[in-house]
């Protein structure tokens, strides 16, 4: 199983830098110019809707729309990059497919728009990888997320008719799902092996009581070299 050391590098405050400043770019140019790009986001079960799946996490409907994705978005994927750098990009783009398929097959009838199926992709599978690869270092992210991100997860039923909760729970299975069959790649918890110590055996019979090992006899010969070395020791100091 693979051993990941756990190191920093700039992908992984750079990386989702530049996402967060893509999403706020598109956004400018929507305001900027007069656009409406809602019409490129997810239309459910419509040939053209499925255009969405690409576009639609670029597109927010508001400033707080945007706001409050960015910042869930940054950790998240930082996280991503420097725990499971190794299995990031399939996560995300994989994900990201998955999510908006799932959201196109059974959404209401309207535009759904914005990264929140993406920030329940990557909250649900950080959480859930850590409980599955039962890595202590991971399930301490897990509790993490679960104490910055855990009141998300009212957000995956109906409470609100603005809110795309399908989305949302597209996003979350898909990183449950994920979670499970990447638990395999990535970082994995130290396997220790322990060894037989023969010699410690050696001090107990069969029956488990104490039988230490008979002492050499001293002989004569050692008795002569032993003299010799000590009247060669005196002689020397």
């Amino acid at each position: 199983m693979e051993q990941q050391n756990f190191k920093y590098n700039r992908g992984v405050v750079v990386f989702p830098i530049l996402i967060i400043c893509l999403l706020w770019f598109i956004y400018f140019i929507e305001i900027k110019f007069g656009y409406n790009f809602n019409k490129f986001g997810i239309y459910p079960q419509t040939l053209s809707g499925l255009k969405g799946v690409l576009f639609s996490p670029f597109i927010h409907s508001s400033t707080k729309h945007l706001f409050n994705n960015s910042i869930p978005l940054f950790v998240m994927l930082g996280s991503l990059y420097y725990f499971y750098r190794n299995i990031a990009n399939k996560v995300l783009i994989l994900g990201l497919l998955l999510t908006g398929l799932l959201t196109w097959s059974f959404a209401r009838p309207s535009y759904h728009i914005g990264a929140s199926g993406v920030v329940y992709l990557l909250v649900s599978f950080i959480f859930f990888s850590g409980i599955f690869r039962k890595y202590y270092r991971l399930t301490a992210l897990s509790l993490i997320v679960v104490f910055l991100y855990g009141s998300m997860v009212w957000y995956i039923f109906p409470t609100e008719e603005r809110i795309s909760w399908e989305g949302h729970l597209s996003g979350f299975l898909v990183g449950l799902i994920f979670s499970y069959f990447f638990r395999k790649q990535g970082p994995q918890p130290e396997k220790f092996q322990f060894t037989e110590n023969k010699d410690f055996e050696n001090l107990f019979d069969e029956h488990g009581n104490y039988n230490p090992p008979e002492e050499e006899p001293v002989t004569d010969e050692k008795l002569t070299v032993n003299y010799e070395y000590k009247i060669t020791k005196e002689k020397n100091k």
